[in-house]
């Protein structure tokens, strides 16, 4: 221990031990600092806010600053500009009215222009503004200004022309199968669809090849065509006018309108007859319920059984005991 008191007392340890404390104060005291300035210096980008479309926002641009974002690399953004113009074009009356008043203009290039644009805004909340007169007569107009003098007669039962046909009916037909689909072919019938567009196909030459091609093109196509003129010949004043434009007979159009009658009387009684089948199927016949709260006591009270039975073996007939005026075991001779 003598060697210890002597370090001690030695003041070049002790000045050592001191400048060796002070020396790691200082080192950590200027590390602590400098950790601190390192994270004080640092910049750290702030997260993007979410930033949402709003009404107002899409009111406030302006027609020249959404025609450059059509024409933006970006789809995301071409697709929302887009999406906005068709907005601003669904919610301005006057411009689907100049759009049905381009669809008529003799020029094909303007009709077809207008007619896509139409296609473009024709979003199911729209709709409800085609469903009127002037629509239907505009569209009946663009398929009059269709009309090919040179057709060929519709007598080819294997072949289907709507493929071929031009661009400007088969739109015109789109907005008028939607248009049938959703509130029935009576507006088609008054817009004359019939007597300017449907009856002025090459259907023949004599009314007997009429109505016989017109008869066949019913039975073996399946097109928008068939669709619409079949709603028209469902209705009594579609028929009438069918009779009146030469493609139905008279005796034909009462067939069809009998036929039409048999088939709904026939999807009336499906119900009834499908329940009929089912209840002999299974064995029983349909009863009538009683009303009778002393019908329904006994009824309950026939149905009681006591079930005996240990557990040892399956359930069987004889380990019931069912209630009939008097408890009998339904495994009996002589008994059902």
């Amino acid at each position: 221990m003598g060697w210890q008191s002597s370090v001690l007392r030695d003041e070049r340890v002790v000045f050592t031990g001191i400048g060796f404390v002070t020396a790691s104060l200082i080192i950590f005291a200027m590390n602590t600092w400098l950790t601190r300035w390192r994270d004080e210096t640092i910049v750290t980008p702030n997260p993007p806010k979410t930033q949402y479309i709003t009404q107002q926002t899409e009111d406030s641009l302006e027609l020249k600053t959404l025609d450059t974002l059509l024409g933006h690399y970006n789809y995301a953004i071409k697709e929302t500009a887009a999406k906005i113009i068709c907005d601003r074009a669904a919610n301005d009356p006057g411009l689907l009215e100049t759009l049905l008043w381009g669809i008529t203009r003799p020029d094909y290039d303007e009709r077809v222009k207008n007619l896509r644009a139409l296609a473009v805004i024709c979003v199911p909340r729209v709709l409800p503004m085609l469903h009127t007169w002037k629509a239907y007569s505009a569209i009946v107009r663009c398929l009059e200004l269709s009309l090919d003098p040179e057709q060929e007669v519709l007598e080819n039962d294997g072949w289907d022309d709507y493929p071929l046909r031009d661009i400007t009916e088969k739109m015109c037909f789109i907005f008028l199968e939607q248009l049938v689909d959703h509130y029935g072919p009576e507006m088609l019938i008054r817009s004359k669809f019939v007597e300017r567009w449907l009856s002025r196909q090459n259907w023949g030459r004599t009314e007997e090849d009429r109505q016989r091609n017109f008869h066949n093109y019913m039975l073996y196509r399946d097109n928008k065509i068939k669709r619409l003129a079949d709603a028209v010949r469902k209705t009594g004043s579609g028929r009438s006018v069918l009779v009146r434009c030469g493609l139905m007979s008279q005796e034909g159009a009462d067939d069809f309108a009998a036929e039409q009658a048999d088939n709904l009387n026939l999807m009336d009684t499906s119900g009834e007859r499908y329940n009929l089948l089912l209840s002999i199927n299974m064995g029983r016949t349909p009863r009538a319920q009683e009303t009778s709260a002393e019908e329904q006591r006994i009824r309950h009270r026939n149905r009681e059984a006591i079930v005996v039975n240990d557990g040892t073996r399956p359930i069987g007939r004889d380990d019931i005991i069912h209630r009939d005026t008097e408890w009998r075991v339904l495994g009996e001779p002589g008994q059902s």
